[in-house]
């Protein structure tokens, strides 16, 4: 039987085998780790955010930049397809707040388990501790001959790889499919960290770290041009921002500030569901029933507890001072404040905190209906790999998934119709 080489065992690596075998093919996954799916496990704090509920339309639309190379792989299999193959293995899934899709156990292991056993009992080959060194090309003509992995040559005539990005360093993640690629002829997109927490300037933020906040709109700025608008959650931490509305906008702010274009502003509007002459009537009024309370008293039904004095303090309203002696000017100021809350950006989290990575193989270079390299005939690539990188919510693993079976579909066929393989 012939045999499909996969370099990588993630996420997409295991559905790539599953696309192999589908079409009668042997996977062979090579896996530096000692076991597969490492980073699948820590997905989602550990309970793995599999997908999103949304439709294929909108699901593209939560991957700026080449969301739409993914219409090919999403319509040969969908978030729905995924939930029913997973569920066929005995994992069910539910959906929580967002449309977010996790297995029904909370537990990232059982749907590493029933993947790793699906493949294993239909023949997968799994070569443990095993990276994949360089690929063995033929290049006169164009076609691929191989990999070469602990310093020997293996034939293969397709090759899938599946490795990740540079998220997660510590998983195996270390961009060793860029250096594949561009063995191969290559264009790497310059990759960075996305779905990043981000530094701010301001000291502040170190007095609220660990509070949430929830229905909030952030809006993100250079020179006064907008990058980005989320509205949801975020979360202060002791060194700035981040929470699932930062982590998205993250991607428009590591970029703009690798550009070195100027220092970016984030603008945290605290009471988006009110316009402002509705909030200054409301802190009329607040004034108006604490009047012969001091300032600093006024402000529990406006602000979390650890959030009054940082605003008191940005607000520079006396704190002592009594409530109906606040002037107008004062408290239009105090609106403002309230929906134009600022913080300078001045740095972002490594990869170590990067949930993904943005950049990778030109998408220009990959055709989208099989996966395969425009360069290469017989190499495929899946994932992370590729520059394609969405926001938080089951996003990038279900391109994971779904780019990984496309792959692992066309390479099976490919090397069936190859003569030259073992």
């Amino acid at each position: 039987m012939k045999k499909v080489a996969i370099v990588g065992g993630g996420a997409a690596g295991l559905m790539a085998a599953v696309g192999v075998l589908e079409k009668g093919a042997i996977p062979v996954i090579y896996e530096k780790n000692k076991k597969l799916g490492i980073k699948l496990l820590i997905t989602g704090k550990g309970r793995c955010n599999l997908t999103n509920e949304l439709e294929i339309s909108e699901f593209v639309q939560r991957f700026p930049g080449n969301g739409s190379f993914l219409y090919s792989a999403l319509y040969n299999f969908n978030n729905y397809q995924l939930i029913d193959f997973l569920s066929s293995l005995n994992v069910p899934c539910k959906v929580e707040r967002g449309g977010r899709v996790f297995p029904e156990s909370d537990k990232a292991g059982d749907v590493v388990e029933a993947l790793t056993n699906y493949i294993l009992k239909k023949g997968c080959e799994i070569k443990y501790n095993t990276p994949v060194e360089h690929l063995w090309l033929d290049n006169d003509n164009g076609r691929l001959q191989g990999i070469w992995a602990k310093g020997n040559n293996q034939r293969f005539s397709s090759v899938v790889i599946a490795t990740g990005g540079l998220s997660y360093p510590k998983t195996g993640s270390t961009g060793d499919g860029y250096k594949l690629a561009r063995e191969a002829g290559h264009t790497i997109i310059d990759p960075f960290p996305s779905l990043v927490p981000l530094k701010t300037k301001e000291a502040w933020v170190t007095q609220v770290q660990g509070l949430t906040l929830k229905n909030v709109e952030v809006t993100a700025f250079m020179k006064g041009r907008e990058l980005g608008k989320e509205f949801g959650e975020m979360l202060f931490t002791h060194f700035g921002v981040s929470g699932p509305i930062i982590l998205s906008l993250s991607r428009f702010v590591v970029k703009a500030l690798k550009s070195k274009g100027g220092p970016v502003k984030i603008k945290i509007n605290l009471k988006p569901a009110l316009d402002s002459a509705q909030l200054d009537a409301r802190l009329q009024r607040v004034f108006s029933e604490l009047s012969n309370k001091q300032f600093k008293n006024t402000l529990d039904g406006l602000f979390p507890k650890s959030l009054i004095e940082p605003m008191i303090s940005l607000s520079r309203i006396e704190p002592h001072k009594p409530a109906h002696q606040i002037s107008r000017e004062e408290r239009n100021g105090l609106v403002y404040l309230i929906q134009n809350l600022e913080l300078t950006i001045n740095g972002f989290s490594s990869y170590d905190e990067a949930i993904v990575t943005s950049g990778g193989v030109n998408v220009k270079e990959i055709d989208p209906s099989n996966m395969e390299s425009k360069i290469i005939r017989g190499l495929y690539f899946a994932g992370e790999t590729i520059d394609i990188d969405g926001f938080t919510g089951g996003y990038n693993l279900q391109a994971a998934f779904s780019t990984g079976l496309l792959a692992g579909q066309s390479a099976g066929e490919y090397t069936n119709t190859y003569t030259h393989n073992i």
